[in-house]
């Protein structure tokens, strides 16, 4: 199996939760999620977790500097010496840029990319059933789930044009039943 530093990418509602918990069996790597790390820091109120406390009770994003500073701290574990799975990092070019570097301190880059791909409407389909089915108030919100879409468009999807240049970028098609499109992901690491 290939190297397994990986970065799971793609729009709200594409399945990246789902494929995750499929992907971090299937390498046997941690999945590093940056919605646990928060919830991890806030818990065990570190310092970090006090500093993102403050802006989330506040109903505002945490500054990169506070993500990437909890990236950096998960990134140094030793479990995370045979490869890991970051879901929800980065977030924006500066976030990526900011990997970058915290890799290279830890002399290791990221291996792959993998962006599944899936179209507008697909995600508004998949967050309105998903909402119904989990009773998310932010997926059955139509102004909400295009202020997702767009945010995604205007932050993070820059990060994948960041990234290809370096040809580790790995565009799956993300239509089709969720083991239809794992096969597709495994097709990466054969």
């Amino acid at each position: 199996m290939s190297s397994k530093n990986v970065v799971l990418f793609g729009p709200p509602g594409a399945g990246k939760g789902t494929q995750a918990a499929k992907l971090k069996e299937y390498l046997d790597v941690p999945h590093i999620s940056t919605g646990d790390m928060f919830r991890d820091n806030i818990k065990n109120q570190t310092e970090l977790g006090k500093t993102a406390q403050s802006y989330s009770s506040q109903g505002k994003l945490v500054p990169d500097e506070v993500t990437i500073a909890m990236v950096k701290d998960r990134l140094g574990r030793d479990d995370v010496k045979d490869g890991f799975l970051l879901d929800g990092f980065p977030r924006s070019v500066p976030q990526a840029e900011a990997l970058e570097k915290i890799l290279a301190e830890l002399s290791t880059q990221l291996d792959h990319v993998i962006n599944i791909a899936v179209d507008d409407e697909e995600v508004r389909s998949r967050l309105a059933k998903r909402a119904s089915i989990e009773g998310r108030a932010d997926d059955a919100d139509p102004a909400i789930i295009q202020n997702r879409i767009d945010t995604y468009k205007s932050q993070s999807e820059p990060c994948l044009d960041y990234y290809r240049p370096k040809n580790n970028v790995r565009d799956i098609d993300g239509i089709g039943s969720v083991d239809e499109i794992f096969v597709r992901i495994k097709k990466v690491f054969e």
